[in-house]
């Protein structure tokens, strides 16, 4: 979906009238998810990284659950920082508008973190973007007979979940 801060926020709306979004109170479990993030990105690295021998599985399969992993690693992450805006997900398209909503700053107020040079609480758009290419990719990789991925995506999503947990990590890092 196109980044549009207004329809991210009427969806968030609907959402929440769904139950789909729910206020949530449990912070404790932030670093909770931060840690599955990270410790998910060290095993997608793993598993993105392994020449298989020739009695294991082809490595085209391999890079379909380092992509999922990815994915999830991005997912944990993003839960963790909707945690701290005091809400809590019950799916991946819910998690993705949550994002959008409560992370991407308006104009106004990206104006005010960087006059009180606060820019590293930024969460730009491209972080939701990320995302929905990860979770599309993801679901890709799960659902359908075959994909092939080039070594050059299968980094790029890779390098993305990367850059989206260490800003999450970073935002919240803050916060605390």
């Amino acid at each position: 979906m196109e980044f549009d801060k207004e329809k991210y926020k009427e969806m968030f709306r609907e959402y929440v009238k769904e139950r789909r979004i729910k206020k949530s109170y449990q912070s404790f479990k932030i670093n909770l998810f931060l840690e599955k993030a990270e410790n998910s990105l060290l095993i997608a690295k793993h598993i993105k990284d392994i020449q298989p021998s020739k009695d294991q599985p082809k490595k085209l399969f391999w890079d379909y659950w380092a992509i999922t992993i990815s994915y999830y690693s991005m997912l944990y992450a993003a839960k963790a920082a909707i945690l701290s805006k005091g809400y809590e997900v019950s799916d991946h398209d819910a998690a993705q508008i949550a994002l959008g909503h409560l992370l991407v700053p308006d104009e106004i107020e990206r104006e005010d973190l960087e006059i009180l040079n606060q820019s590293y609480k930024l969460f730009e758009e491209e972080y939701v973007h990320y995302f929905e290419d990860a979770k599309t990719e993801s679901k890709i990789a799960r659902y359908s007979a075959i994909k092939t991925y080039t070594r050059r995506r299968l980094d790029e999503i890779f390098d993305n979940a990367i850059d989206f947990v260490a800003k999450i990590g970073f935002i919240l890092q803050k916060i605390d």
